[in-house]
C-alpha cells in the first residue's frame, strides 16, 4: 500500500464491510499505486472515500465518467467499493467500481429516460424509516419495502417518534400486518425507547441503509446510534410534512462498530422490475391467490376466488388490496418501458450497421 495516503485515521477494512468476495474482485487491481476504499459521499465527478489509511478525496477517472454517462447505474454511489489510484503528480482518482452485493435502484423520474438511479450500495439491512407522528403511511411503507427487497438487502422497518404517540404498540402491530416476514420496531431517539432492540442489527462491518421520507427521523436516529450530532436535524413544518435536511447521501462510521447510510428524504420512489419483490411485500395476498379455484384467477368476478372472499369478510383490507394493484400496475409499466427502450436501442444499432454497409458499397452475402 502506498505510504503517501493520509494517516490521520487508521481504519480496519473489515470494519467497513470488506470481505473475501471483495478481496477476489480487487485481485485484478492489486498494484502498489492502487488501494480499495469505500465511498462515503459523492459529489459531481468526485467522491469522499474511506481507505485503510484514512479518509481521502478522489476524482472519477475518464472511464468511470464515460460509464456513468452511458448508464447512471454504473456510476459510483455511496456505499460502493472503488479502486483508488494515486498518481505520481499527486492526483487521486477512482478507477473502477467493484461488484456490488446489494443496490437500491430507483426508477428514473426524468422524462424520456428509463435508466435507474442507484441510491446506495452494499447495504446489509434496508431500514424503512417511518414516523409514528403523524400517523404512518402504510402504502408508502409497502413501496419502500418493495425497493428494499429488490435491493438484495434484508428489510427492517423502524417506526420513529414513539414518544409522541400514546399507542405506539398498536400502531406497530398495524404496520407489521402490512409487512409480512419483516421485523418492525418502534423507537424513540429522544427518550431511547426501543433503541436496545435495534442495537443487535448494528455491528462492525455491517451497513444499515435508511430509507424514508423527509421528517421520518432518519437523521435523528443516526445521531442517536452514533452518540453524537453527525447529521443536522430540523423540525416538521406546520402542515406536518418533513423538511429536507439531508441533501446528500452519506456513509457514517459508528464509533462502536457498524455503518449507517443516511439518505435524503425521497419525494417519490419509482419502481423498476420488482415483480418478485412485490410477491414478498404482499406475501399474504399471494398466499390467498394460491387458494383460488383457478390458477389464472384475476380476482375480479371469478367463482371461488379466495382474494374476493377475504375482501368481503374484511380479512384483507381494501387499502392493502388497492396498494397491491397499484404497485403491480406500476411495476409492469416500468418493465414494458424498459423493454421498449432496449428494443429502440437495438433498432438504432441495426440502422447504424445498415447505413455503414450502404456507405461502404458492400452488399449482403
Amino acid at each position: 500500500m502506498n505510504n503517501d495516503f493520509p494517516r490521520s485515521t487508521h481504519l480496519d477494512l473489515p470494519s467497513l464491510g470488506w470481505d473475501d468476495q471483495l478481496v477476489s474482485a480487487f485481485a485484478a487491481y492489486d498494484h502498489d499505486d492502487q488501494v480499495p476504499a469505500r465511498v462515503s459521499r459523492v459529489d459531481r465527478g468526485a467522491c469522499d472515500a474511506l481507505a485503510v489509511d484514512g479518509p481521502l478525496r478522489a476524482t472519477f477517472s475518464g472511464a468511470l465518467l464515460q460509464a456513468g454517462a452511458t448508464d447512471p447505474v454504473a456510476a459510483p454511489c455511496v456505499g460502493d467499493w472503488v479502486v483508488i489510484r494515486q498518481w505520481c503528480d499527486g492526483r487521486v482518482t477512482a478507477e473502477a467500481v467493484l461488484p456490488r452485493r446489494t443496490a437500491f435502484v430507483r426508477a428514473s423520474v426524468t422524462p424520456g429516460t428509463s435508466h435507474g438511479q442507484v441510491l446506495a450500495a452494499n447495504v446489509d439491512y434496508a431500514v424503512v424509516t417511518e414516523g409514528l407522528h403523524p400517523e404512518p403511511d402504510l402504502g408508502r411503507i409497502e413501496r419502500f419495502l418493495a425497493l428494499a427487497w429488490e435491493s438484495g438487502s434484508t428489510p427492517l422497518v423502524v417506526l420513529t417518534k414513539a414518544d409522541l404517540v400514546p399507542d405506539a404498540a398498536h400502531l406497530r402491530d398495524d404496520v407489521a400486518a402490512a409487512a409480512p416476514g419483516v421485523t418492525v420496531l418502534a423507537v424513540s431517539a429522544t427518550t431511547g425507547e426501543g433503541l436496545a432492540d435495534l442495537q443487535p442489527y448494528v455491528a462492525a462491518g455491517r451497513t444499515l441503509g435508511l430509507l424514508g421520507p423527509s421528517g421520518a427521523g432518519k437523521s435523528t436516529l443516526t445521531n442517536a446510534l452514533a452518540g453524537d450530532t453527525v447529521m443536522v436535524t430540523r423540525a416538521l413544518r406546520g402542515d406536518g410534512k418533513g423538511r429536507h435536511t439531508t441533501v446528500h447521501r452519506e456513509l457514517v462510521l459508528l464509533p462502536g462498530g457498524g455503518l449507517i447510510l443516511d439518505t435524503p428524504g425521497l419525494r417519490s420512489v419509482g419502481l423498476t422490475d420488482v415483480s418478485e419483490s412485490l410477491d414478498l411485500v404482499f406475501a399474504d395476498i399471494e398466499q390467498l391467490a394460491g387458494q383460488c379455484r383457478f390458477a389464472d384467477c384475476e380476482h375480479r368476478s371469478e367463482p371461488d376466488c379466495a382474494v374476493l372472499a377475504a375482501l368481503a369478510s374484511g380479512e384483507l383490507p381494501e387499502r392493502r388490496w388497492e396498494s397491491y394493484v397499484k404497485l403491480g400496475r406500476e411495476a409492469r409499466w416500468m418493465a414494458m418501458r424498459h423493454d421498449a427502450r432496449l428494443r429502440a436501442e437495438e433498432r438504432a444499432k441495426w440502422k447504424r450497421i445498415h447505413k455503414e454497409v450502404r456507405s461502404s458499397g458492400r452488399t449482403r452475402p
